[in-house]
Parts: structure tokens; sequence; C-alpha cells
């Protein structure tokens, strides 16, 4: 069974507050059929601490404006890897390099894509699809 509306609306609440703080790459998985925990992951990143930290910062008032708190956060202190976990969703904010090294996306690969509103793709919305990748046609 796929994400529920009340999950997908948090994840692009979620998605547009990193997005106001100039995040790249973000993207949401539908990992409801894969996990029992969660329904969604969000993945950003950006480019150095404190800009993590900022789209931290963002992420939390969005989540708060919606009623939602987070049960765990970890990584906050280093900034790297913040994951913020709401239950319905975790949010995954990563340093530009960490998201590459750790590669999230090509772990869950098999899970799709939650469709975000266009203006909430970056600047990679234009870039080349890999054929090869399964998502590329979901």
């Amino acid at each position: 069974m796929p994400a529920d509306p009340h999950s997908r609306h948090l994840a692009v609440e979620a998605a547009r507050a990193a997005a106001d703080k100039k995040a790249i790459e973000i993207i949401a998985l539908d990992v409801s059929e894969r996990l029992v925990l969660t329904d969604v992951f969000v993945v950003a990143s950006g480019a150095n601490e404190r800009q993590v930290a900022s789209i931290v910062d963002a992420v939390e008032e969005a989540m708060h404006r919606e009623g939602v708190r987070a049960s765990r956060k970890e990584g906050v202190t280093q900034a790297r890897w913040v994951l913020l976990d709401y239950g319905d969703i975790v949010v995954h904010v990563q340093h530009s390099e960490d998201r590459e090294f750790y590669a999230l996306e090509r772990l869950w690969k098999d899970c799709p894509v939650v469709d975000l509103p266009a203006d909430l793709a970056g600047p990679d919305a234009d870039a080349p699809v890999d054929a090869d990748d399964p998502r590329a046609s979901a």
C-alpha cells in the first residue's frame, strides 16, 4: 500500500522548507512497502555544515506548523548527515559529499519516487535522466 496522503503532504512541506534554504537534489521516496516504521524518506543536500543546519531548522519549523514533532534527531551537532524522524516521514539532510558517498537513492532505488511540485526540483531538474535508473519511468 503506497504512502498515505498525510505522509505525502508532510513530505512536500518538508521538501518545500528545504528548498527555501537552497537545498539541492531534493527527493522523496515512498518506502512504505519496504519499511513498517515510516512511509516516506525525504532526502536533501546542503553544500556545507552551516547550510545543512539551516535546512534542518527550516524543516523543523515547517513540521512544527504542521503539528508534528520529531521523535528522534540524529547528527544535528555535526551537521553532516542529519536524520529527523517524524514517524510518517523521515527527513535526511546531508552534506553533499556525504550524500554522494552514502547514496541513499541507490539503496532505495526500488522504491517509487513521490511527486514533488516542479518548483522544488532544484537546479538538477534539467539534468539528463539515467536510462538505467528504474525510477526514470516512474
